[in-house]
């Protein structure tokens, strides 16, 4: 028995460390975002009028985790919610999007964050998506 616990526990460090190599880095909770992407010309050609952040998603009307289709302007819900954005995604092939929560662009075809303060084409739709959320223009960021 005492060798079975031992060949049990010998496994569980197998599978932590394993764990551990799938998310380096993960423990911080940083990701660090894109300065580029190949996704950017399906940009919307007016992102300066955008819906309001507190827009409910178009397809259930949840109120919270909700994101803007930056190639039409849908406000969909989140993959934590009821997946809509995801659906969208994979229906439309419309890629990049905008959390309304912490105003972060992700690219489903890149699976990657962008960085919306350094990407020139994606700074003006950041900076009103945060008027439209916070009554004020956004502090710059040094690089």
């Amino acid at each position: 028995m005492a060798a079975q616990a031992g060949s049990s526990s010998a496994q569980e460090d197998q599978f932590l460390e394993n764990e551990e190599d799938l998310f380096y880095g993960a423990e911080s909770g940083w990701v660090e975002a894109r300065t580029s992407c190949d996704h950017l010309a399906s940009l919307s050609s007016d992102l300066a009028h955008i819906p309001t952040p507190d827009t409910a998603c178009n397809r259930c009307q949840h109120p919270n985790e909700n994101w803007l289709c930056l190639c039409c302007k849908d406000v969909l819900c989140s993959r934590f919610v009821n997946k809509h954005m995801l659906q969208h995604y994979q229906q439309s092939n419309h890629c990049l999007a905008l959390s309304y929560s912490d105003l972060s662009v992700w690219c489903f075809s890149c699976d990657a964050y962008l960085d919306a303060q350094l990407i020139p084409q994606l700074r003006p739709v950041y900076e009103t998506a945060y008027i439209l959320k916070f009554g004020e223009a956004p502090p710059f960021r040094t690089v």
